[in-house]
């Protein structure tokens, strides 16, 4: 008896432990912990009984029911709204080298042949063939598809294949390189709509699905969740969506499905050192390629707007050194020369913390609403200056529209015990030949940098333009403002053409 115990238990214990590796019981741990627990309870049962009855040890039944998961379904998505889902083929073309730079030798010459393998058979500067694939859904039952504008970039032919087999040669209606998003036409009808949803209500954590054709392999379904929104890559054109989704080479176009089987994003790029998914990847709001979506096929183009400033993070230091509560908004580093903002009154130094009542946390957040909106635009900034919030309204213009060369002017000093030699700063004041060339009103010349602003990124041959948001002209401006400041100063730096903020600690 005591045998036939024991055996039940461990093949019970076995059962217990591959129906847990095989994913079929939920909470492992508990359960091992109960089949524990019954193991030593029929061992005990199985052994004499001693003479001095024992206190019952607790019930693990008392113990609460561990919590359980539900994970949604995808089939009814993959089955009813995959079918909207695309193969988009592209052909494109790129101009081979010049038979120029081939010797042109005699046909009897002894390197003849050695050097005719390099020459293109077809004649000199010719286009070779350049083939390319990526997927896309279909938004229209006329035939509009939405896919990345990296996708058709270049392309001579474009090839959309249905879910159904069935082939289409496609326009190119438009295509924004901006925001990467492109709107193609087939000549259809009838065709299954991948229904729109709202990207502004996703959240961190909320599975979502992504249909495509990686590497070729067509309506392939891969799923995970949201992992962060909101994210600004690049230039900050675009806030996309980052998920933990696989998407490989060949998903790019395809659409990101919630569970509700909406789109809520146009898959658009990953995060890679191979070339190949490591558990990033990145999404196109699908609100903001509706909006470009219908800029196309109302106008044929897409129009973006701008504010005319060049604009950095905010973090520790800087919101110590202008101070600010806490580090979130965009530093203005430098402002263009009869642009909206300068227009508009705005100055380097200020810090943006909100538009149109919607707070700015990153640079990030201001490129791409400034750049989503329309030329012409009226909008309400909030600007953090000189230690206070005010609020400043400008007018957008276009982003088309090339810049003025040079620089505006800066703030004119109104500095308020340490010297710039806490900074670690050489300086000298800029030569009027030096004004004249290089187009800066005010600053002063670093010679040499040590310490703190070395550590900090400043090189000899920048030009201190100002400090903590105040224009200097001289060793006496600097020393005063460095005088004020706490653990660190934002240093406005010329190099070259560019202009930014560096923050150095001085605490």
């Amino acid at each position: 008896m005591r045998n036939e115990a024991a055996v039940t238990a461990i093949t019970a214990k076995r059962l217990t432990l591959a129906l847990c590796a095989a994913g079929v019981l939920g909470g492992a741990v508990g359960a091992l912990a109960v089949n524990h627990n019954n193991v030593a309870a029929e061992t005990a049962a199985a052994a004499p009984a001693p003479a001095v009855a024992s206190a019952p040890a607790p019930s693990v039944a008392a113990a609460a029911p561990a919590a359980t998961v539900t994970l949604p379904d995808f089939t009814r998505i993959a089955a009813q709204n995959g079918k909207a889902v695309v193969n988009i083929q592209v052909i494109g073309s790129t101009k081979t080298a010049s038979r120029g730079n081939v010797p042109q030798l005699d046909p009897r010459h002894p390197f003849y042949e050695f050097f005719r393998q390099f020459q293109d058979p077809r004649g000199s500067g010719r286009g070779a063939p350049v083939f390319g694939a990526g997927s896309g859904f279909i938004v229209s039952p006329d035939g509009v598809i939405l896919t990345n504008a990296h996708v058709v970039q270049g392309a001579d032919e474009v090839t959309v294949k249905l879910h159904d087999r069935r082939e289409f040669r496609a326009k190119v209606v438009g295509a924004d390189p901006r925001t990467d998003v492109a709107v193609l036409k087939i000549d259809a009808k009838n065709l299954p709509v991948a229904p729109i949803g709202n990207s502004n209500k996703l959240a961190a954590g909320e599975w979502v699905l992504a249909i495509g054709s990686p590497y070729g392999l067509e309506s392939t379904v891969t799923a995970g969740v949201v992992s962060a929104t909101g994210r600004n890559l690049q230039d900050g054109q675009v806030p996309f969506i980052q998920t933990d989704v696989a998407v490989n080479p060949g998903n790019s176009g395809g659409p990101l499905f919630n569970t509700r089987g909406e789109v809520v994003g146009i898959n658009s790029q990953i995060y890679s050192q191979t070339g190949g998914y490591q558990g990033l990847s990145f999404s196109i709001p699908i609100d903001v390629a509706v909006k470009i979506k219908d800029q196309i096929m109302t106008t044929g183009k897409v129009q973006h707007a701008k504010l005319g400033v060049a604009v950095q993070e905010v973090g520790q230091e800087f919101a110590d050194s202008f101070r600010l509560d806490t580090p979130g908004g965009a530093l203005i580093s430098s402002v263009e020369r009869g642009g909206p903002a300068e227009r508009a009154g705005l100055k380097s130094g200020d810090v943006i913390r909100g538009i149109n009542g919607q707070p700015i946390l990153s640079s990030g957040d201001l490129s791409s609403r400034v750049s989503l909106s329309k030329p012409g635009e009226r909008v309400a900034l909030d600007v953090w200056r000189d230690g206070k919030l005010v609020r400043i309204d400008a007018t957008l213009g276009d982003a088309s529209e090339k810049a003025k060369r040079g620089m505006p002017e800066e703030l004119a000093s109104n500095a308020g015990d340490s010297s710039s030699a806490k900074l670690g700063l050489a300086l000298r004041p800029l030569e009027p030949i030096e004004r004249r060339q290089s187009g800066i009103a005010s600053g002063l010349v670093i010679e040499d940098a040590q310490g703190a602003a070395a550590i900090a990124g400043v090189q000899p041959g920048d030009v201190l333009v100002s400090v903590n948001g105040r224009a200097v002209n001289s060793l006496d401006q600097v020393r005063d403002v460095v005088a004020k400041a706490n653990k660190s100063v934002a240093l406005l730096i010329q190099r070259g053409s560019d202009r930014i903020f560096i923050p150095v600690r001085i605490g």
